[in-house]
Protein backbone atom coordinates (compact mmCIF):
# COMPACT_ATOMS: atom_id res chain seq x y z
CA UNK A 1 0.00 0.00 0.00
CA UNK A 2 2.31 2.74 -1.23
CA UNK A 3 -0.08 5.67 -1.11
CA UNK A 4 1.54 9.09 -1.12
CA UNK A 5 0.27 11.48 1.51
CA UNK A 6 -0.77 14.94 0.45
CA UNK A 7 2.08 17.45 0.59
CA UNK A 8 0.70 18.71 3.87
CA UNK A 9 -1.88 17.19 6.19
CA UNK A 10 -4.48 19.48 7.76
CA UNK A 11 -3.65 21.09 11.11
CA UNK A 12 -6.90 19.79 12.62
CA UNK A 13 -7.61 16.26 13.77
CA UNK A 14 -8.72 14.03 10.92
CA UNK A 15 -12.04 12.22 10.66
CA UNK A 16 -12.42 8.66 9.36
CA UNK A 17 -13.82 10.20 6.17
CA UNK A 18 -10.63 12.27 5.81
CA UNK A 19 -8.60 9.06 5.92
CA UNK A 20 -10.85 7.61 3.21
CA UNK A 21 -10.09 10.57 0.97
CA UNK A 22 -6.36 10.61 1.76
CA UNK A 23 -5.82 6.90 1.12
CA UNK A 24 -8.62 6.35 -1.44
CA UNK A 25 -10.17 3.52 0.57
CA UNK A 26 -13.75 2.84 1.63
CA UNK A 27 -14.91 3.76 5.12
CA UNK A 28 -15.22 0.07 5.95
CA UNK A 29 -11.45 -0.28 5.47
CA UNK A 30 -10.75 2.50 7.98
CA UNK A 31 -13.09 0.83 10.48
CA UNK A 32 -11.40 -2.53 9.81
CA UNK A 33 -7.97 -0.96 10.51
CA UNK A 34 -9.25 0.31 13.85
CA UNK A 35 -10.92 -2.96 14.79
CA UNK A 36 -7.80 -4.99 13.98
CA UNK A 37 -5.45 -2.29 15.38
CA UNK A 38 -3.48 -2.20 12.15
CA UNK A 39 -4.16 1.42 11.22
CA UNK A 40 -3.18 4.74 12.73
CA UNK A 41 -4.22 5.20 16.35
CA UNK A 42 -7.50 7.02 16.86
CA UNK A 43 -8.85 8.94 19.80
CA UNK A 44 -12.47 9.23 20.79
CA UNK A 45 -13.85 12.70 21.39
CA UNK A 46 -17.33 12.19 22.72
CA UNK A 47 -18.89 9.80 20.22
CA UNK A 48 -16.56 10.82 17.39
CA UNK A 49 -13.30 9.22 16.25
CA UNK A 50 -10.43 11.52 15.34
CA UNK A 51 -6.90 10.91 14.10
CA UNK A 52 -3.87 13.04 14.92
CA UNK A 53 -2.22 14.04 11.61
CA UNK A 54 1.23 13.43 13.14
CA UNK A 55 0.20 9.88 14.12
CA UNK A 56 -1.16 9.24 10.61
CA UNK A 57 2.12 10.45 9.14
CA UNK A 58 4.13 8.25 11.53
CA UNK A 59 1.96 5.26 10.63
CA UNK A 60 2.53 5.74 6.90
CA UNK A 61 6.26 6.19 7.49
CA UNK A 62 6.32 2.93 9.45
CA UNK A 63 4.52 1.15 6.58
CA UNK A 64 6.94 2.58 4.05
CA UNK A 65 9.98 1.55 6.10
CA UNK A 66 8.61 -1.98 6.50
CA UNK A 67 8.07 -2.41 2.74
Amino acid sequence: MATALPARLPERYLTPEDLCRIFSVPLETVHHWRKKRTGPPAIRIGKHLRYDPAAVHAWTTQLTDAA
